[in-house]
């Protein structure tokens, strides 16, 4: 994660994690993105409760409805260094005890020296092998993509890039779409953004 570019996934263990950070990226809402931010862990035991519905009122409905009932946000840093935040999900409402919260606090600081420790190239893929468990196969791709179209809609829309990607992923949410995938149609030109057009309605072309 950065405060001054787009931010990215750069691994994800199963469907649920990986639609749980795809909904905070799209959204800009949610505990990884407060965690990275306060540079604190961020805990919501139970998404159907009040503090989250009233944090993150569409997040949290979305999560739920991807299955997940807790999520648990861990800033990785270390000193003034902040790589990214850890993100863990539950299936069911938990309220993480002294030791249990000791323990994924230590997986985090692991995560954080796994990926100090590794050099990242400008697509953000590893450039020394696998990192983890080896679901990198397709990182820098859809990092490229996302940048991509992003940059195809500075153009398109005469606006800085941070407007652009604001563009980019409004449209995704009012569409009920990935991220990743609107990027691919922005890129192979089958969706063309006009500065007079809302994100509801972008043009397909043809």
């Amino acid at each position: 994660m950065s405060r001054t570019a787009a931010s990215h996934p750069l691994c994800s263990t199963d469907d649920i994690s990986e639609q749980l950070e795809e909904l905070q990226l799209t959204l800009g809402e949610g505990p990884c993105l407060d965690a990275f931010a306060q540079g604190s862990a961020v805990l919501a035991p139970d998404l159907r409760t009040g503090e989250p519905q009233e944090r993150w009122p569409v997040f949290a409905d979305a999560a739920l409805e991807a299955g997940a009932l807790g999520v648990f946000a861990l800033p990785l840093q270390i000193g003034a260094i902040s790589p990214g935040v850890l993100d863990l999900y539950s299936r069911v409402p938990v309220q993480l005890d002294a030791q249990e919260l000791a323990d994924a606090l230590t997986f985090a600081d692991i995560a954080t020296l796994v990926l100090l420790d590794t050099q990242i190239d400008e697509t953000g893929a590893p450039t020394g092998g696998m990192l983890l468990d080896g679901r990198f196969e397709d990182l820098g791709a859809y990092r490229a993509e996302i940048d991509q179209a992003t940059g195809m809609l500075t153009e398109q829309l005469d606006v800085g890039i941070e407007e652009a990607f604001v563009r980019l992923r409004a449209y995704a949410y009012a569409q009920g779409r990935r991220l990743a995938e609107v990027a691919a149609d922005v890129v192979a030109r089958r969706i063309h953004f006009s500065p007079n057009t809302d994100p509801d309605h972008a043009g397909d072309d043809a």
